[in-house]
């Protein structure tokens, strides 16, 4: 008789651990709430300053095009970092490039649930030329996807300084998405 409880008490606990398992899996962070948590509300999308689209869609990956520090009047935060802009100041420019970013990602796919991972970003720092700070500057942009997507929000990155960016914006970036 212990022969037989001993398989059903197994498979009794197998079922367990597995109904876990999937109950974990189910329970996707929700992105949306995250944003309301940290009191972020995305502005409405504006629209690009010259002969391009803000982002394209090719199979599950998103290609957003290069955004800067737009605030919500459309004035962007401008200026060289290590000049007109501290790097506290410049990584604050490229979190807000990050909210921009993430304004474009939901116009295009209508819900940031569906963000499987944050793939690959170009951060641009408009800088003077002895400047060398630029991961500081664009942690500013990657902090903000941790924060807001958690492991899925980790990315590869280059970070390079500029001679200059379009409208004098202080960075831009642009970056790859995976999507449901």
């Amino acid at each position: 008789m212990e022969k037989k409880e001993k398989p059903m008490r197994t498979l009794a606990t197998l079922c367990f651990v597995l109904a876990v398992i999937s109950s974990s899996l189910a329970q996707k962070p929700d992105v949306e709430k995250k944003l309301k948590e940290l009191g972020i509300i995305l502005p409405a999308p504006q629209a690009p300053i010259a002969n391009y689209v803000k982002a394209v869609r090719v199979g599950n990956l998103v290609f957003l095009s290069g955004h800067g520090p737009s605030n919500a009047d459309g004035t962007y935060i401008t200026g060289k970092v290590g000049k007109d802009l501290t790097i506290p100041q410049g990584y604050e420019a490229a979190k807000l490039t990050g909210l921009n970013l993430l304004t474009s990602l939901k116009a295009e796919i209508g819900d940031l649930n569906k963000v499987n991972r944050i793939v690959k970003v170009l951060g641009m720092v408009n800088c003077t030329e002895s400047f060398t700070d630029q991961p500081k500057v664009i942690n500013g942009f990657s902090d903000f996807m941790v924060a807001v997507f958690g492991e899925k929000g980790k990315h590869a990155r280059s970070a390079v300084g500029m001679y200059a960016l379009p409208l004098n914006m202080a960075v831009e970036i642009e970056m790859v998405v995976e999507v449901e």
